[in-house]
């Protein structure tokens, strides 16, 4: 027997007025899955999202959890929890009384309520800090306490709107990994809404790119960045070269438009196309190239020697890393 997927979603459909924020998406999320939407502001992505928490209604299609048709259900009626970017947290209640809270609006004994809490608090690593109120905290740190309130009321489905968006660099590539694992450890689903494509590629099991309330393409995080159908994620997702059919004539000798990724390109000093910008980026060296009216981006490893603006270099890309486009 098949199993029950966490989320389907059927022709979901939803105007604003003239405007139509989705347009039509049929998505099948697994049970237990870290699934991400990945898409520029705009795409449709967080509308996506607020018709599965039951915060805006669809214009067409439906919302299913766990097989329920759900689509017309208040969000306190859904088993879904949300994570927001702000966390919303409670600034006059204590780490510990926030995560208690959904506890108590569900009726839950003082006990119980003290017990899961602290369960939820030690694994986020914020059990040290539970008499501590939100201004306390750092930015990190209270994201830890939202995720540990949406996790202690024990959801079918988490939902996340760009929690790491207001984390520095470092801080947020930190809680990528954490969250991954909190995923694995709490074996729910987890349905991540973002703009940032290393977030989405770090995290996920699985990717759906939207595009103008679309859904361009989705799949593995090694499908969408090795195998991008069309050129928008070729372009969205990574950096890419993408070669008009001029271009892929002289260097493919082939007909049609091809995606190639930087680091599937290869140089050679001597050639005919010429270096015109040089960007250090510490493990690797980005190069725009110069070929004819081609312009190409590569990148290599750094081992010692940087090339340098105006060098002349030959290009050579192998037929099986060049990916045709629709």
């Amino acid at each position: 027997m098949d199993t029950v997927p966490a989320i389907r979603l059927a022709g979901l459909r939803k105007s604003f007025g003239p405007v139509v924020a989705v347009d039509g998406i049929d998505l099948t999320i697994g049970d237990g899955e870290f699934f991400a939407m990945l898409g520029p502001s705009g795409s449709g992505k967080t509308t996506v999202l607020r018709m599965i928490a039951g915060f805006e209604q669809p214009t067409a299609g439906t919302v299913e959890l766990a097989g329920a048709d759900v689509t017309r259900s208040a969000p306190f009626q859904r088993d879904v929890t949300t994570v927001f970017q702000d966390y919303a947290l409670f600034p006059h209640l204590t780490v510990r009384q926030n995560v208690e809270y959904g506890l108590a609006v569900r009726g839950k004994s003082r006990a119980e309520r003290r017990t899961r809490a602290t369960e939820a608090l030690e694994s986020v690593r914020m059990a040290a800090f539970a008499d501590r109120r939100p201004a306390q905290l750092s930015g990190g740190q209270r994201q830890r306490v939202a995720l540990a309130r949406a996790l202690v009321v024990q959801p079918r489905v988490l939902l996340l709107d760009e929690p790491l968006g207001a984390l520095d660099l470092k801080l947020r590539q930190q809680m990528q990994v954490e969250l991954k694992q909190l995923q694995r450890d709490a074996g729910i689903t987890f349905v991540f809404v973002t703009h940032d494509q290393e977030e989405a590629l770090t995290m996920s099991d699985r990717i759906a790119v939207f595009d103008h309330g679309r859904i361009a393409q989705i799949g593995t995080p090694a499908g969408i960045y090795e195998q991008p159908q069309t050129e928008f994620v070729a372009g969205f997702v990574g950096t890419s070269t993408v070669l008009d059919a001029a271009a892929a004539k002289t260097l493919l000798g082939r007909e049609g438009k091809f995606m190639v990724r930087p680091e599937r390109i290869h140089l050679a000093p001597d050639g005919d196309a010429t270096i015109a910008e040089v960007v250090y980026l510490g493990a690797t060296t980005k190069y725009l190239i110069e070929l004819g009216e081609t312009r190409i981006t590569a990148s290599e490893p750094n081992a010692g020697t940087v090339r340098q603006r105006g060098d002349r270099v030959h290009v050579t890309i192998r037929g099986e890393d060049a990916v045709p486009l629709e």
